[in-house]
């Protein structure tokens, strides 16, 4: 056998038998760590996540009219008030609609007005034409008195006929004008309505060009330069952000927290943050809002879903900007004067009846006993148990032995 070989070897039946000695100890028991069941005064657990800081209120600040960008009166970290001009937009179009509409509206007004007119005269040879058939029909009655009495010709009756149906058709005449002219006068109407319409919608129109601030706040966001052009969103295709404007006197943590601890929090808790861009400083809070549904997932990969939580941060907002990364330690649950063990230290293991049983090994004259517990609440690397005695001392690792050590098992503690 070759030196190489012999040495070989040699390393391997050494690495065994220490092995060997580890888990057995020989005749002594398995070597394990132990752990003592302490009383806490108070337990905590905690749920932990990232995001960033953003303004509880917030606008993105876009346009409903397209053109150039011919002014620009504001500065990224500006202050502004509501109300205050931000930006204007060319308004020589949106001028010249406004214009146009105006005067359309203006013509047809006087086509209205025309129509009117038109049917105050109707009405006035309406009268006439009734006078005249009035004076027609007596005159037809005369007529025929006379005749009967033969004292007039035929044709005298025949003319007293005749005139009394001219002016009768006369009337009918001038009420189918009036009612014609009305008609008129209606759709004359209808049309400056719509033409009023449309000013209202030009002027609208001119009105966003000038872009005005929706909320008082911090330009915190901008996005364009004087001279750019700007689009409005058509379909899927987004419009121009101009800015942003955030009212930083408030101010929420919005961090992304696992689905396996969302079910834990509830609006109320407290919650401490911290920034990398802060050191040595922490923020106070409290949760204010629990996203209803998962976050999109991003890439097709398989992950975990994460929901959106908002911590309200108070104190001192000054040193605060959005977009700054952060961590929330939220506090979701406490207890006082509990026993409690390290977490590693709860194991599983089948029970009589089949199913799987929580506990604990606990040493007793150096012979591990599986005694089943109930955990309550996980602080750190410690969990609240219920079903052990305070200083009852319990395996607590390495892993290999919990998973494998069985109850009646001989230790030896380290």
């Amino acid at each position: 056998m070759s030196r190489s070989r012999v040495l070989l070897v040699g390393i391997v039946v050494v690495a065994a038998v220490g092995w060997l000695a580890t888990r057995r100890g020989g005749n002594e028991g398995t070597l394990a760590q132990v752990s003592t069941v302490a009383r806490t005064a108070s337990l905590q657990s905690f749920v932990t996540a990232s995001g960033e800081i953003v303004a509880t209120r917030f606008a993105d600040i876009g346009s409903a009219s397209m053109g150039r960008l011919v002014s620009l009166s504001v500065r990224e970290g500006d202050r502004v008030k509501r109300g205050q001009m931000l930006a204007r937009i060319d308004p020589v179009q949106a001028a010249s609609s406004a214009d146009a509409a105006a005067a359309g509206l203006k013509a047809l007004e006087s086509e209205a007005q025309g129509a009117t007119n038109q049917i105050r005269a109707s009405q006035a040879d309406l009268v006439a034409a009734e006078a005249r058939a009035a004076d027609a029909e007596r005159q037809l009655k005369r007529a025929r008195e006379l005749r009967q009495s033969g004292l007039i010709a035929q044709s005298d009756l025949d003319t007293a006929q005749a005139t009394f149906d001219t002016t009768t058709a006369q009337v009918r005449s001038a009420e189918a004008a009036i009612r014609r002219i009305e008609q008129a006068q209606a759709a004359a109407e209808r049309r400056v309505t719509q033409a009023r319409a449309e000013v209202a919608r030009a002027r609208d129109q001119l009105s966003k060009t000038d872009i005005t601030a929706p909320i008082d706040g911090v330009v915190t966001r901008l996005e364009v330069e004087e001279g750019e052009m700007v689009v409005i969103g058509v379909q899927n295709q987004p419009g121009t952000i101009l800015m942003t404007i955030s009212d930083l006197s408030s101010i929420n943590a919005e961090v992304k927290v696992a689905e396996a601890d969302v079910l834990r929090l509830a609006t109320g808790n407290p919650a401490t943050t911290t920034l990398e861009a802060l050191p040595g400083r922490t923020f106070s809070g409290e949760v204010v809002e629990i996203g209803a549904s998962a976050l999109p997932q991003v890439g097709t990969q398989a992950a975990a879903r994460e929901f959106r939580v908002k911590v309200r941060i108070e104190g001192d907002l000054g040193v605060l900007r959005p977009g700054l990364t952060c961590d929330a330690e939220i506090l979701v649950a406490e207890r006082t004067n509990v026993l409690t063990v390290p977490l590693q230290a709860v194991v599983q293991r089948p029970g009589a009846d089949g199913t799987q049983q929580v506990g604990v090994f606990v040493v007793e004259n150096s012979i591990a006993n599986f005694k089943p517990v109930k955990t309550g609440i996980i602080g750190g690397l410690t969990v609240e148990i219920d079903g052990v005695s305070e200083g009852d001392e319990v395996i607590a690792g390495p892993f290999q032995v919990l998973r494998e050590i069985q109850s009646g098992a001989r230790v030896r503690t380290k």
